[in-house]
């Protein structure tokens, strides 16, 4: 393990000392391609071993899971507790340890598990202690809430992105819009859709040859990175929708309440006064990407209690049965819905009709 650790400590000190220009871009993207397959390797060491969550298994329950992330003394635990506290149900959760903390809160008719992940940040880059098994859960999360103190919050963040970004979390990102096809011959192929401000063909062929690559399509549809190239080789990188929780708001004025407003993914809050909660869960809400479908047994009302929660990105009549039960999609015959994804009310669709938030469905089986 110490030998990565070298090798990685001695390619960051290269890169750091290498200074940016157009001649050493190609440079540059080798270090990089370098130090994504290294910190691999520190991830997934060769041979296996003990699985990724040892230690830190919790069942994955309800609809979605947040990961609270952040340094000890910013106030995860309070927040967790006191959510828990207001929105929650009880739940009996079973887990092998008590490092990762788990709860449920129930909002907007969504069950969502939370997980209080100390540690995260402590020596996880480096594969110290459990920072593996801790980015693994970390790795599963719906969305992650990274909690800082409102006093220090940028230096905070930087860290504990650089930990997150160098086990390939990336937040708040879309996948990059790259294609790459391997091919038996014919070398490499570069077309680009886009004019690149940093990827040219040598470069793309020095980044493809240090995973010997030597034969690929290559479509690049936006104007990419270095590191977007490599993260596409890869192939592992989890894409997650973050927050940045910026706690203890009761210390500062309200010009620099103002500021923190305009910053992008922020929220401002006190856990300890309860303070702008409402705020946060509207943005979680928007975050995780859900609806709600009421179903509706015949001759009944519909069940405005317990909505069915689906994901914006899989959300057709056909997941909707999948939701409720397996079996269902075998019988279905047709469904009757209500809201705003058709026309008239009730409307009869198939099993691909697209639903949207709050519709009412009723499934019609055969006979």
């Amino acid at each position: 393990m110490s030998t990565i650790l070298e090798k990685i400590k001695a390619i960051e000190d290269e890169m750091a000392r290498t200074q940016r220009n157009k001649a050493t871009m190609g440079h540059l993207g080798l270090l990089k391609a370098r130090l994504a397959k290294l910190r691999r390797e520190l991830i997934t060491p060769k041979g296996g071993g003990g699985g990724p969550g040892e230690g830190f298994d919790v069942a994955k329950t309800g609809d979605a899971r947040i990961g609270f992330v952040g340094f000890p003394s910013v106030g995860k635990s309070t927040l967790m507790n006191t959510l828990a506290g207001v929105y929650s149900e009880i739940a009996a959760y079973e887990f092998t340890t008590l490092t990762t903390v788990p709860g449920v809160i129930k909002y907007k008719g969504a069950k969502i598990q939370m997980l209080d992940l100390p540690g995260i940040i402590e020596g996880a880059k480096d594969g110290k202690g459990r920072g593996r098994q801790v980015i693994a859960v970390a790795r599963t999360c719906s969305l992650i809430f990274i909690v800082l103190d409102v006093l220090k919050p940028l230096q905070h963040k930087k860290i504990i992105e650089r930990e997150l970004e160098g086990y390939g979390i990336r937040l708040n990102k879309q996948p990059p819009n790259i294609t790459l096809r391997k091919k038996e011959k014919g070398g490499i192929n570069l077309q680009t859709l886009v004019q690149q401000s940093e990827l040219d063909s040598d470069m793309v062929k020095t980044i493809l040859s240090e995973y010997k690559i030597h034969n690929a399509d290559i479509l690049l549809k936006c104007d990419a990175t270095s590191d977007d190239l490599i993260d596409v080789i890869e192939g592992n990188r989890i894409y997650t929708p973050c927050i940045y929780v910026l706690n203890k708001i009761d210390q500062i004025s309200i010009q620099e309440l103002d500021i923190i407003y305009r910053i992008p993914h922020c929220v401002p809050i006190s856990a300890h006064h309860k303070w702008n909660f409402d705020d946060l869960l509207e943005m979680t809400w928007d975050y995780l990407k859900l609806i709600r479908i009421y179903t509706k047994p015949k001759g009944q009302l519909p069940d405005y209690e317990s909505p069915v929660i689906l994901s914006q990105e899989r959300r057709s009549v056909e997941d909707f049965c999948n939701k409720l039960h397996r079996s269902i999609i075998k019988e279905f015959k047709y469904a009757l819905a209500w809201g705003s994804s058709v026309k008239h009310n009730p409307q009869k669709v198939g099993k691909d009709h697209i639903l949207n938030d709050e519709d009412v469905v009723q499934i019609v089986k055969k006979v």
